[in-house]
């Protein structure tokens, strides 16, 4: 054999080594290079889009744009509901939890979403914080927008971590973490956010004369004009939770996740929809978690699901369990296996249309045509949709059945 062919084969060898020391050791990696995940590609289910009938008139954000003025002096004069002059919209909210050091954050995501959506609508913003916040902070976001706006104190017992989770127990748990080098492992602070938003947020007072919400975090970015309202869009077509970019869940941060769940599940099968999305969660009939879930920093949804019996008795016996601090339990993945399996699978809605940012990963319409109407400042070409870290061919494949 030549001395080429010998190098070449050698390199190969090298090569299909690596692949394999790879694929075992870096999860990424190997779902990305799977055969399933490889010979699908190109399949792509063309998501539904919300009917031009939603659509604002073309001339309406110029329209708009002078009543918001009108708004603004109104609210500025004392009149807490003053509203834009638009035809109809729904009893609807932007909520954001934020801390006074996200002040310049939360300016930059009110800014974009303003500029792209809600100085056409008006919707009234709900901002929370374990703390009050500064007046520098209100003062920033207000000038912003001619919108209702109002800052809300997180009651203790709906935040800190309760007395009953053993605290020994806990920081074992996350030091251990720590030194696995897993994301937010040491944090006692993101598992009271995971714990809040999973179970509290749609308690706050601000909250409850609200039925919809669009969740927003401070330093996102929204790269499309949205020119059509998905609160009304959702509320006239019968869904309950809007979401744009869905992947897998870190697995060490919920090793016993699925199994409550199941639990929970033998315990009330009443409450399981049929229809429900369980396929998209589970390609075994539920006996194992494929870690696909919604990313919920972006969503938009109705509070009457969490509100309901099922969802109520699902987060308690969740919380009873200890594992947003035993491990780490994010409101992602608890939220969207509750969405999965008390919702029916048609009352799920991926908005394509919302090009949407949240560090590092970026959600951009994949079709030429939405992108255009949208004036998106976004690449299609680096959307994280078909990134192997995302589970959006699950859902084109769950959806296409």
């Amino acid at each position: 054999m030549q001395t080429w062919a010998r190098y070449l084969l050698l390199v190969f060898g090298m090569l299909i080594i690596l692949h394999s020391i790879l694929r075992f050791s870096h999860e990424d990696y190997n779902r990305a290079t799977s055969f399933s995940n490889l010979v699908k590609t190109g399949q792509k289910h063309e998501a539904p889009l919300v009917p031009d009938d939603y659509y604002f008139p073309k001339d309406s954000n110029a329209n708009n744009s002078a009543n918001a003025s009108t708004s603004a002096n109104a609210n500025a004069n004392g009149n807490a509901n003053a509203t834009l002059a638009v035809d109809r919209r729904a009893n609807a909210t932007f909520v954001i939890l934020a801390r006074n050091s996200d002040i310049n954050g939360a300016v930059r995501s009110v800014r974009d979403i303003e500029d792209r959506f809600n100085r056409a609508r008006g919707y009234p913003y709900v901002f929370l914080n374990e703390e009050p916040f500064s007046e520098e902070f209100q003062s920033r976001v207000r000038v912003l927008s001619g919108s209702k706006m109002e800052f809300g104190l997180i009651p203790r017992e709906h935040w800190y971590q309760p007395e009953w989770i053993d605290e020994e127990k806990a920081k074992k748990e996350r030091e251990r973490m720590e030194q696995e080098n897993i994301i937010y492992g040491g944090s006692v602070s993101y598992r009271n956010m995971c714990r809040f938003n999973s179970g509290f947020f749609f308690k706050h007072e601000l909250m409850q004369k609200y039925r919809w919400y669009w969740r927003i975090e401070p330093e996102v970015h929204f790269h499309c004009d949205l020119s059509f309202d998905p609160f009304l869009f959702m509320e006239d077509n019968n869904k309950v939770y809007g979401w744009t970019i869905t992947m897998y869940e870190f697995e060490k941060t919920i090793p016993t996740l699925w199994g409550h769940v199941r639990d929970f599940m033998g315990l009330h099968p009443e409450y399981v929809a049929e229809d429900n999305a369980m396929g998209f969660m589970s390609h075994d009939g539920g006996n194992k978690y494929n870690l696909c879930h919604f990313w919920s920093n972006f969503e938009i949804a109705d509070m009457h699901l969490w509100r309901g019996p099922a969802y109520t008795a699902f987060f308690e016996y969740l919380d009873s369990k200890g594992g947003f601090y035993y491990e780490r339990w994010g409101d992602a993945p608890v939220h969207s296996i509750a969405a999965a399996i008390f919702a029916n699978k048609s009352q799920l809605h991926f908005f394509d249309e919302i090009g949407y940012e949240h560090n590092p990963y970026t959600h951009c319409p994949q079709k030429v045509e939405t992108w255009e109407k949208g004036r998106c400042s976004c690449d299609m070409a680096t959307s994280f949709d078909y990134n192997g870290y995302s589970c959006m061919k699950q859902w084109d494949n769950f959806i296409r059945g």
